[in-house]
């Protein structure tokens, strides 16, 4: 069911510093800024060889992300997505195994569905699934 490892997302408190420094120092192709406002974030891709790290910037103060930072104000390793061929069948499948889904699968960066599920459920670490 679990495809390749799609990114993994990093909660930045500063979008621009953060890929000036994923640019300059690690001489990293970043993309531009993407506001994606149903999920209360702003998002640059930094494309690697074989996966991608998603620098995540709150937008506004009730994003997830803002209170990601205010317990972690440097920032830090958010979540990491899993590619998926079916998202709902997936998340079914997850479900009827004791993970929680949180909320119901919506559009996502890549404009492809993504849902994610409770942390607890997966030794504190924050999964999303996309759909290929």
């Amino acid at each position: 069911m679990i495809g390749r490892l799609n990114h993994v997302a990093i909660a930045v408190p500063d979008l621009a510093s953060a890929s000036a420094l994923y640019r300059g120092a690690l001489g990293a192709k970043v993309s531009v800024p993407q506001a994606l406002p149903e999920h209360g974030v702003t998002v640059v891709f930094i494309t690697l060889p074989n996966t991608k790290i998603e620098l995540l910037e709150p937008l506004g103060e009730a994003s997830p992300i803002a209170a990601f930072l205010a317990k972690n104000p440097s920032g830090g390793m958010h979540h990491m997505c899993y590619e998926v061929d079916d998202i709902v069948a997936a998340r079914d499948h997850l479900v009827a195994s004791g993970a929680r889904a949180l909320g119901e699968p919506k559009i996502g960066a890549h404009s492809k569905l993504v849902i994610f599920l409770h942390p607890k459920d997966f030794n504190g670490v924050l999964v999303e699934l996309e759909q290929k």
